[in-house]
């Protein structure tokens, strides 16, 4: 459904003075993955390593520096005007916070419909037919399209997000970061359904997520990203069993457990520092600076290389 090779998104920065080159930060720097249909790929890692930029370099709503991004075999890395415009009824994106993806000025049945209306989407007389049914479909009563979305609580208003990212029938949904702003109780309703909808609509998601355990029950397949680049890449079980890159298993070690807590304490990876400038990132693995066991190797860029199903960037391994 989604394939993507050689993902780089650089930006420029502003130049500090008449004489100075201008910087660039590496947000994403060479990622490739791809996304079976029906399925959910999950692209994890701590803030700044680059999974936001990806979604929306993915949408066609941060700029490509090089690379091409596949959709259903369709290259769509360079469409522009009407052609971009009809595949983006086929790809759709839920924002993480789901009181600013929302107009406050317009009531909630005119932020679904605006997809519709602005796509073309089904003749006039039945879009509201269909407003009604998506919000039925995510357990919001028809009669609360005429509120507006400071009336909702958070979890409702990322409901309100689900259903406008569904009315155009998408095929690939992109869910950055989707519960992070929701307490726990509405977020496990959420994920439930996300989940719901997967099945009965036979969607596609790439989930953008730092939390382990929403990882663990939502996806198939995980991407471990840092400092913009793809560390790691495993199908859930065979990751949550046995990660292999160091970094993987930090990110492990750090979520928090009521079992076994002293051992698991003292089995921690601490990570020494912060991560390196993506304007200038360092030389050969990216994680050596960071890493608890670099050696001299890692001076030179590790590739990104299959073992037994699962894909590890590290010269350890």
């Amino acid at each position: 459904m989604l394939e993507v090779r050689e993902l780089k998104v650089h930006f420029k920065q502003r130049r500090q003075s008449w004489f100075a080159p201008a910087a660039t930060v590496h947000a994403v720097d060479g990622v490739s993955f791809g996304v079976k249909p029906g399925t959910t790929l999950a692209l994890v890692g701590e803030s700044g390593s680059g999974k936001t930029t990806t979604a929306l370099a993915l949408m066609r709503l941060a700029p490509i520096t090089s690379g091409s991004v596949l959709l259903d075999g369709t290259d769509i890395t360079g469409m522009e005007g009407a052609a971009l415009r009809a595949v983006r009824r086929r790809m759709q994106i839920v924002f993480q916070d789901p009181y600013s993806s929302l107009n406050p000025r317009m009531r909630v049945g005119a932020t679904v419909r605006a997809p519709l209306d602005l796509m073309q989407v089904l003749p006039e007389a039945e879009r509201e037919a269909r407003v009604a049914e998506l919000f039925a479909s995510v357990g919001l009563r028809p009669e609360q399209r005429a509120l507006f979305p400071h009336q909702f609580s958070g979890g409702q208003r990322q409901r309100i997000n689900i259903a406008r990212a569904l009315a155009t029938h998408p095929e690939l949904v992109v869910c950055d970061e989707p519960v992070s702003a929701l307490d726990v109780a509405v977020r496990a309703q959420t994920l439930n359904l996300l989940a719901r909808l997967q099945r009965d609509l036979g969607l596609t998601y790439l989930f953008i997520s730092h939390d382990m355990g929403v990882v663990e029950y939502m996806c198939d397949e995980i991407a471990v990203m840092y400092l913009g680049q793809i560390v790691e890449r495993a199908p859930r079980k065979v990751f949550f069993s046995e990660p292999l890159h160091p970094y993987s298993r930090a990110l492990m070690s750090a979520v928090p457990s009521v079992k076994e807590g002293r051992a698991r304490r003292a089995l921690r990876v601490r990570l020494k520092g912060e991560p390196p400038n993506p304007i200038a990132p360092p030389a050969g693995c990216r994680f050596a600076p960071r890493c608890p066991q670099a050696m001299p190797k890692c001076a030179d860029a590790p590739p990104l290389r299959e073992l037994g199903g699962r894909w590890v960037a590290c010269h350890l391994i």
